[in-house]
């Protein structure tokens, strides 16, 4: 076993044993969206704790030691990266001018922005595109889904963990997992991806419900992408008849 591995595991018995020390009853909080709450608070517990003593301090480290412009070039790099999966769900989803605005800056981050490191096209007014399978399934029909909290990887929906099964056949750096190992890249993601979320910390810590506030930020976040920034407005004639 790596020293990775057995720092992941230690830190899986940590945040498990003090998940086990709580005997409070859940009192649930949107049934209907979550009906797995009791669940799913035990599995954020445990992200929590892993992030806490591992992913939280390596994003704090690195951070510190890496200046705020190679931080945005490496991000716009892994976006970059995101294009094939991106350019085949708008493609699934009946945008193909979306789908060749896509390419167009695809194209010209990868070559004017040396490999994507600058976001060239943004500058140029070329719009930025975030499509996956999740989106996909619901654009075809599976609008509503429960809220699922899976251990390491986090919030999902069970559309959009079905969804993410499809992910890695299209995008590369799944596939340089798959065919060469490089699971540095992984890595490398993960990691940036987190420091890129540490403004964010405070907002959680100062929480009344932390759970809750994760958990409606990502489904609000979700809605927003699936209906492209115009969800729907709320009926408000059901939400009166349960008075």
């Amino acid at each position: 076993m790596t020293a990775r591995c057995l720092a992941i595991v230690m830190v899986a018995i940590m945040a498990f044993g003090s998940i086990g020390c709580s005997g409070a009853q859940v009192q649930p909080t949107d049934p209907q969206r979550d009906p797995w709450e009791a669940y799913n608070r035990k599995v954020h517990a445990f992200n929590m704790g892993v992030d806490r003593y591992l992913m939280k301090p390596v994003a704090k480290g690195y951070d510190t030691v890496m200046p705020d412009a190679p931080q945005r070039g490496v991000r716009n790099f892994f976006r970059n990266l995101s294009y094939p999966v991106t350019f085949l769900n708008l493609l699934l989803q009946g945008k193909p001018e979306a789908a060749m605005d896509a390419t167009g800056r695809f194209l010209v981050n990868t070559t004017l922005g040396l490999g994507g490191f600058f976001d060239v096209a943004s500058k140029g007014g070329l719009p930025r595109f975030d499509e996956d399978m999740g989106q996909t399934l619901a654009v075809w029909g599976w609008t509503e889904s429960r809220y699922l909290v899976m251990p390491f990887i986090g919030p999902y929906t069970v559309r959009d963990l079905l969804g993410r099964s499809f992910y890695g056949y299209f995008h590369p750096i799944s596939y340089m997992v798959r065919e060469y190992d490089a699971y540095y890249l992984i890595a490398i993601d993960l990691v940036t991806l987190r420091a890129e979320l540490l403004s964010f910390d405070i907002q959680i810590q100062n929480a009344s419900d932390p759970y809750v506030l994760v958990r409606d930020v990502y489904l609000q976040n979700r809605e927003f992408k699936i209906y492209d920034g115009e969800p729907p407005a709320p009926d408000y004639d059901a939400l009166l008849e349960d008075f």
